[in-house]
């Protein structure tokens, strides 16, 4: 839903800094790539930046949890291995005994839908084989199944099948939550889930209007429900609902 990109060429310079700066304080906790923006998005072909966070993260050695839909993983299996087994946990995190964590996100199985809610990004299936890639090469992996879609892939049906799915791809977990929607400026979620809704399921709209009313969140009573039925299905998939 993107409609430009901008690339920050001076981020591995910046990053050297900031990492020698926590290492030798000892300030130490898993680096997340990537929960806004995915780290392996096909311009990373040409600028590598990513593969080169990678690198830095070896070198000070920070673990990392990498959260992608791309199957361009892989070509970095060699230094997040090396990451997995050198990383320096913090005190708090020190039973996980592993430096790498690596999710997918999913918000819905139908490649329909995802094809029009993420263009150009590889299909549902497409990411569950790369994550069993990633388990048979020993990783920690799952599902980022966040969020999953009012009226789209939240019913106790569709989330069984992710689940189920999840489960039979090897995942070690899933973790499953409700959307939110931020912001009223051209590029925000809101705005551009909106459009999304408009140009693909315009008859949605009044249904999200009534349950999310003026808040970015839906209603608690809708949360907690989605959190009865994912715990469930977990417990019945004997698949963990967290990482640990």
């Amino acid at each position: 839903m993107e409609e430009g990109l901008s690339v920050k060429v001076n981020a591995l310079e910046v990053l050297d800094k900031q990492l020698g700066n926590r290492a030798k304080k000892d300030q130490r906790g898993f680096v997340v790539m990537a929960s806004g923006t995915d780290a392996y998005m096909p311009l990373e072909n040409k600028y590598r930046l990513t593969r080169g966070f990678i690198d830095l993260f070896l070198k000070h050695k920070f673990p990392v949890h990498v959260i992608t839909k791309s199957t361009l993983i892989t070509r970095d299996f060699d230094r997040l291995k090396e990451i997995d087994q050198t990383a320096i946990l913090p005190k708090n995190l020190s039973h996980l005994k592993r430096g790498t964590i690596i999710s997918f996100s999913l918000s819905t199985l139908d490649a329909e839908i995802a094809g029009k809610l993420e263009p150009g990004a590889p299909l549902p299936l497409e990411r569950l084989a790369t994550m069993k890639k990633c388990k048979e090469a020993g990783f920690l992996t799952g599902v980022n199944a966040l969020p999953l879609l009012p009226f789209l892939s939240d019913t106790p049906e569709k989330i069984e099948e992710l689940i189920k799915a999840a489960k039979d791809h090897g995942a070690d977990y899933i973790l499953a939550g409700g959307l939110t929607l931020f912001g009223t400026d051209k590029d925000s979620s809101k705005v551009l889930y909106f459009k999304f809704l408009e140009r693909y399921y315009p008859h949605l709209i009044p249904e999200y209007k009534k349950l999310y009313r003026t808040f970015f969140f839906p209603p608690k009573e809708y949360q907690a429900h989605l959190k009865q039925v994912v715990d469930s299905l977990c417990f019945k998939y004997k698949i963990n609902n967290r990482i640990s």
